[in-house]
Parts: structure tokens; sequence; C-alpha cells
């Protein structure tokens, strides 16, 4: 029987109605471990998908390996899953229908996790359509209502609550936690509007109910709604909602509380709260990284003993067949049949050996672009806030928070593969960046950074020419002992010039350059540039930089 197959967002655990499967020594074993030993239920979960012949076994296999990946931060892994359970689902089949509403549903979430809300809803319409039974058609609601939400539709999202909370039972954890949602929402519509009667409301209902996780999604409710209104209640819910969420052993949970807790506390205990904030969030990212490395290694390996099945059958049947042909044939066809088995051997196990380079080459790959990206986003984003931190006196406590924000989200985006949005313009942001390097012993001047200079620039350049001038910053603060740093922009026709000049100690011609200027150097090769280190008329650096517009 199917339990726990979905998991339903906002900490509420769902469990749909039971799907009939057939009996399997490998799927019994998987939910067993299922939600303690993750990696153990994958595996045989997998296992499951690789010998089963039961079609609606592999599906919802499948659908548990989704939720599993889903779990670890592993989305598009997660979709990958779900897409193969709906191909081994007829949705002609009554014995399917309950399965297909679950992997509808978890795509729902999963798009909503990776912020595509058209997509989360309209795979919550499609889940409503699959599923037969009031509670799980409640939490498909919540959960649609909830991608209006995040969508900024917020009429929509209050319709959906309203009809939702009038078809559940009063005081229970279901109408707590769609209370709390309706009221939250109608906060974001209208700043206005006092939520706080609605949102106490759900918070007492889930401490009768002991309902942990939900006790976890008022705190953290609370807090928002009183933020600006009341500073010292939104920092005690903040804490409740840290201990709890301690309890329950949830790193996002806490990472989220933590982040609360850096905006509202006072600035010796905030502190104290980033240096846990950034210790957590590292520990958790290697967690994932680790989880997702894993499942691709259990699915590659399962793929390969599949096929490696297949040929030692395909070589059982063809000596099967040499042994019967051998009796009717001569000693020397027996001997040729002999070397030809012996270079097929030879040729399997150098193919073999070549797959399992690949592999190992294709993971270090991935390893090294990693690494790169957080050396660019994070390590130098650290540097230039550090920099700012040493240098500048009147760094707000609210300006330090956004630049960590900001580079949260930055290092959140290298998890995701993909380039941040800012809504700033380029040249601002290039503006901000050399600015912050701007400090009592070194000036920096700026000259031709303007709109016009980046017009029709595409983001891919913008985010290479921001890494660029970054490192660029970065190796001048840590070497050069400039006084005095000029950048000069300039943009001909369809090219960019960047011309840079500090006086200090240069450079000899014979010196090795260091990683920085190395991948200054490999990023402006990547945009088809030039770059050039010249002999200025005085002391110091002179380097000039052009790329061809895109």
């Amino acid at each position: 029987m199917l339990s726990a197959l979905v998991l339903v967002f906002c900490s509420c655990q769902k469990q749909i109605p039971p799907v009939a499967v057939k009996e399997n020594p490998d799927y019994k074993k998987a939910q067993s471990f299922l939600y303690h030993q993750n990696d153990s239920a994958f595996y045989y979960f997998n296992k499951v998908v690789s010998g089963s012949k039961d079609s609606l076994q592999i599906a919802v296999a499948y659908n548990n390996m989704a939720v599993i990946q889903s779990e670890a931060g592993d989305f598009f892994g997660c979709q990958e899953s779900l897409l193969s359970s709906l191909g081994f689902l007829n949705e002609t089949k009554k014995a399917d229908r309950t399965c297909l509403a679950s992997d509808f549903n978890e795509l729902g979430l999963t798009s909503l996790n990776l912020k595509d809300y058209d997509a989360a809803i309209r795979f919550h319409n499609k889940a409503s359509t699959f599923s037969d039974h009031k509670d799980f058609q409640l939490v498909i609601q919540n959960n649609k209502a909830l991608a209006y939400q995040k969508k900024g539709s917020y009429p929509q999202a209050i319709n959906l609550y309203k009809t939702t909370l009038g078809q559940t039972k009063k005081n229970s954890s279901d109408y707590a936690r769609i209370l709390s949602n309706l009221a939250r929402t109608k906060w974001l519509q209208t700043p206005s509007y006092n939520a706080a009667p609605e949102l106490q409301k759900a918070m007492q209902i889930r401490q009768l109910k002991k309902d942990t996780w939900g006790l976890n999604a008022s705190y953290a409710h609370l807090t928002d709604f009183y933020t600006t209104r009341n500073p010292d209640s939104a920092l005690f819910y903040a804490r409740q909602m840290f201990r709890i969420a301690t309890t329950l052993d949830s790193p996002d949970d806490q990472l989220e509380a933590l982040q609360k807790l850096i905006k509202l506390a006072p600035a010796k205990a905030a502190q104290q709260y980033f240096i846990r904030y950034q210790r957590l969030n590292d520990s958790l990212q290697t967690a994932r990284n680790a989880a997702k490395n894993q499942f691709a290694l259990i699915r590659y390996d399962a793929e390969k003993n599949k096929s490696d099945n297949l040929r030692l059958q395909k070589d059982n049947t063809e000596k099967k067949f040499q042994i019967v042909r051998q009796r009717l044939m001569l000693y020397g066809i027996l001997a040729f049949l002999i070397s030809a088995a012996t270079i097929a051997v030879v040729w399997y196990k150098k193919r073999k050996r070549r797959i399992e380079l690949e592999a190992q080459n294709a993971i270090q790959e991935h390893k090294l672009r990693t690494s790169k990206k957080v050396h660019d986003v994070v390590a130098n984003g650290l540097y230039r806030i550090m920099t700012e931190l040493e240098y500048k006196d009147q760094l707000s406590k609210e300006q330090l928070i956004d630049e960590i924000d900001a580079l949260y989200e930055q290092s959140r985006d290298i998890s995701y593969d993909r380039s941040s949005v800012h809504s700033q313009s380029f040249h601002e942001k290039i503006t901000g960046l050399i600015s912050s390097f701007d400090q009592p012993n070194t000036k920096v001047v700026i000259i031709g950074n303007n709109q016009q200079t980046w017009s029709g620039t595409s983001p891919a350049m913008q985010n290479e020419v921001w890494c660029i001038l970054q490192e660029l910053m970065i190796n001048m603060k840590k070497h050069s002992k400039a006084s005095h740093v000029t950048l000069r922009f300039k943009r001909e026709t369809e090219t960019i010039f960047i011309r840079y000049h500090d006086d200090g100690v240069g450079m000899t011609e014979n010196v090795l350059l260091g990683n920085g200027l190395t991948n200054t150097g490999n990023r402006i090769s990547v945009m088809k540039g030039e770059l050039k280190f010249e002999a200025g008329p005085s002391n110091g650096l002179w380097i000039t930089m052009s790329f061809p517009l895109e």
C-alpha cells in the first residue's frame, strides 16, 4: 500500500488515500526507510523501477523518489521523476487516478518552489480533475491558493481560501492552516488590514492541537505582520519560530527564522545570529549537494547494472548456442569462437572503463564549475561586504541586511544554475560595486559609466562584466597598495572599452598571474574580447579590456 505519498507545502503533510499495488520486497524496504533514511529509500524505490513489471507500482515508486528529491532541494530531478511516473499511468484507468492526482499536485509544488507560479496553478488544476477524495481536494485547493498568493493575485487566492475554509471542520489543524494563510493574504493585499486576531486564533488552535509544524508557520506569519507594527512582538515570535524549527530539526525553517532575527535583534545579537546563519546555510548546501549527487549515482548505477544484466543474458544465450554448435562443428571453428569471445570481453572491459571515466570527468567538471561560481558570487561578495564594514562608518544595519540578503539570493541561484535577476540599472550596479572600494587611503574615480554605455547589452554579458570588475577591484584591494584608482568606460559603435589604472606597485613582465586575473582573462576570452596589460607613463598597473556587443 502507498503511504505518505505527497508532501504538502507550508509544513503540512497530507496523506492521500492508499493506492493498491502488488507486493514487492524492494518496495516494502523502501517504505520502511522513507522519511528517516531517504538515501536508502531512494535506492530501493529505484530497484522497484528497474525490476518491477507492474506499471502502477513503478509510477508510485517514481512519485516517492520525486518527494525525496524535493525534500533534498533537487527540484529539477523531482520534475524528471514525476514525468517518468506519468509515463507509466493511464488517465482513463480508475486505479491510476489517485497517483495521477498526486503527480500533478507535486509538480505544482515543485513549480512553486521554482517560482513558476502559472505552471503551478495549471498543475494544481490538473490534479483536481483526477482527485476523487474530498480531503485531498482541499489540500490541492490550498496549494493552488498559495500559488496565487505568491504570484500576487490576491483576490483569487482569498476567494479560494474562503471557499476551502467553509468546507473545513472548525478548530481543526486544517482549519487553522487555511485561516492563517487567508489572514496573511488579506494583509499582503491591504497592508493596513489588521490580521492579528485571525493569526492569533490560528496559533491558539495549533497550540491546543500540539501541531508543531503549524505553530512554526504561525510564528513566521506573526513575525512578518508585526515587523513594522510592533518590532518587539516580531522579535518575540521570531525567537519562538527559531526555537520550534530547531525542535523540528528543519534547517530551512531555522534559516528563515535566523533571517528574521538578524533583521529584528539588537546589533550584538544580530551578529551572533548571522554567524549561526552562515554555518547552517553552508552545512545545508553541502548536504543537499551531496544528496543530489548520491541520487544521480544511484540511478546511474541502476541503469548500468540493468545494462550489464541484459548483456550477460545475451552472452549466456550465445554461449548455449555455441555449445550446441560445437558438437557439430570442427575444432577450428570452436577456436575461432573462443577468440571472438575473448575479444568481446576485452572490448566490454575497455568500454566499461571508458564509461566510468566519462562519468568521473563529468562529475569533476560539475564540481569545478560550481566551485568557480561559489568563488565569484559568495567569496568575492563576502570580501566586498567585509571591505565596506571595515572602512565605512555610515553603513546602516538595513543596508547590511539588504546586501547579505542579495548575496543569499545569489548563492541560492547557484544551486538552480541560473543568473540572479536585478531590477537596478546596470550602470548603477557598477557604480555601487566600484564605489564600495572607495576608502580613506584609496580614492576611486569612475568616468563614462552611464546608461547609454550599457544599452542593448544582454544579462549574460552584464553578469560577466560584473564578475570581471569585482575580481579586478578585489585584486587591487589585496595586492596593489594603490592610493588612486581610475576606471574609464567608453563605447564605440559595437565595442565597449574599459581602461583601468592604479598607482600601486604594478607587476613585473614575468610575474605569474593569480587566480583573479586568470579568471578575468578567461571571461574576456569567452566574450570574444581582448585583455592588455600596458606600460603606462607612470608607476602602477594599466589594463585595457575591450569586447564586442552580443
